[in-house]
């Protein structure tokens, strides 16, 4: 059993926690790592999107040889009700960059390199090791972790807490409240594979060129949630996620609704001939800035999912979790050199760092949109997509009626399915919530 005392412990081997270690590392620091799993992503088998910009301010030659699997050069964001969808694509050549900005990879072998990279460093990774609790002094300061392992306790100056979105040593530990079901998903996911010859045709891609695809509408079936696809070498991503509540109050399994998105008309084409080998079921946070705990305290940090550090609207996460690792990295190595204390009050300047950077802008400006959208799930993922798409096929449908009747109608149609009122309410709503 490790009973040596360390500058920091890392508990958990996701992005964040990766992110943290190795920066730690890098400083000098001596840097213990937990991570349950038999290695760093052997819980991940699941594709994913990696921000390029925010691994590079970590990491500048990541690129030479971390497992990457299509670079990103067009999004789609598709509106759906059931048998259509009403999109909006972007793509650009100008994606084909040198140092693409985008990549989708395969979370096992990705968080697998990352780990390698974090114990070249000089951390100390520890795999296949539970964390059941903090460890205390008398003031409540946290000075180290218990495990799972025959031994005593492991002392650190500083435990971060990189555990994931369900933050359980947090919890037990009495730092953090039990995450609330309306602010966390259950995103279920599949790989299915294909020749790489096939999906760039499908796709209308050459080389490492790739494509994301998001969804909302009616494919959740009056729940709060996206459905999404990315493509990946020889394989593609597809899942769908909705609030952990909804799914309780409703009658849809998770495999189902993925299922049912998988034979939508939309999606059934792209998957066709594919072979599923595997599959996999994940909780994201979807609370955002309201739904944060305590990110500081005597003795411990909180980063990535753990501090619900998720964009839901922009569906970003991993550059949300590896910067808020960094920035806790450097800020303990920032007051490490200055011998400062590492307690609540000299560790809040990684609150003041974030507070600076897009995380805290970008969640603070979307604040009012999870709330907004679970209490209106009905209307934006229900009779909005169905009334977009009647006003499309009505508009582009060339059966003899003149165009101005076909604008009376699409007006009518909108009017009567929410009313006036209930649009401009709704605009108001949308409005205060994203600022």
């Amino acid at each position: 059993m490790i009973d040596e005392r360390f500058d920091a412990i890392v508990v958990g081997a996701g992005p964040s926690g990766n992110a943290a270690a190795y920066v730690m590392a890098k400083e000098g620091l001596k840097v213990l790592q937990i991570e349950r799993g038999e290695y760093s992503g052997s819980k991940n088998v699941q594709g994913a999107i990696l921000y390029a910009d925010a691994l590079e301010r970590i990491m500048p030659d990541f690129r030479d040889d971390a497992p990457l699997e299509r670079h990103v050069v067009e999004q789609r964001i598709w509106t759906m009700d059931d048998r259509s969808h009403t999109g909006v694509h972007y793509r650009s050549d100008d994606f084909n960059e040198e140092k693409p900005n985008r990549y989708t990879i395969l979370r096992a072998q990705f968080d697998k390199w990352f780990s390698r990279r974090v114990q070249q460093a000089g951390a100390i990774v520890l795999c296949e090791t539970t964390v059941t609790e903090l460890v205390k002094d008398g003031q409540d300061r946290v000075i180290g972790v218990r495990t799972d392992r025959t031994g005593g306790a492991i002392f650190a100056d500083v435990v971060i807490l990189a555990e994931g979105v369900n933050g359980l040593v947090g919890q037990r530990s009495g730092l953090r409240p039990e995450v609330a079901p309306e602010s966390v998903a259950l995103a279920v996911k599949e790989m299915h594979f294909l020749p790489r010859e096939t999906i760039e045709a499908r796709f209308n891609l050459s080389g490492n060129e790739g494509v994301v695809i998001e969804a909302m509408g009616t494919i959740t079936k009056g729940m709060a949630g996206t459905g999404f696809l990315y493509t990946n070498e020889e394989s593609i991503s597809v899942g769908i996620g909705c609030i952990v509540a909804d799914f309780a109050e409703g009658e849809v399994t998770p495999y189902a609704l993925l299922d049912a998105f998988k034979n939508h008309p939309s999606i059934r084409p792209l998957l066709a001939g594919s072979e599923i080998k595997e599959y996999a079921a994940h909780l994201i946070p979807e609370g955002g800035y309201k739904a944060m705990p305590q990110l500081v305290g005597d003795g411990w940090i909180v980063v990535g999912d753990a501090g619900q550090f998720v964009n839901a609207v922009h569906r970003e996460g991993s550059n949300l979790a590896m910067t808020t690792g960094r920035v806790a990295a450097e800020t303990v190595a920032w007051l490490k050199r200055r011998r400062e204390p590492l307690d609540a009050v000299c560790l809040a300047e990684y609150t003041r760092r974030l507070a600076d950077s897009f995380v805290m802008k970008d969640l603070k400006k979307y604040r009012g949109i999870p709330a907004l959208l679970h209490h209106n799930k009905r209307t934006f993922f229900g009779l909005y997509p169905q009334l977009i798409s009647k006003a499309a096929q009505t508009w582009l449908r060339v059966d003899g009626v003149d165009k101005v009747s076909k604008e009376k109608a699409i007006l009518r149609s909108f009017r009567e399915g929410r009313s006036l009122f209930g649009m401009i309410g709704d605009a108001l709503k949308l409005a205060r919530a994203w600022r």
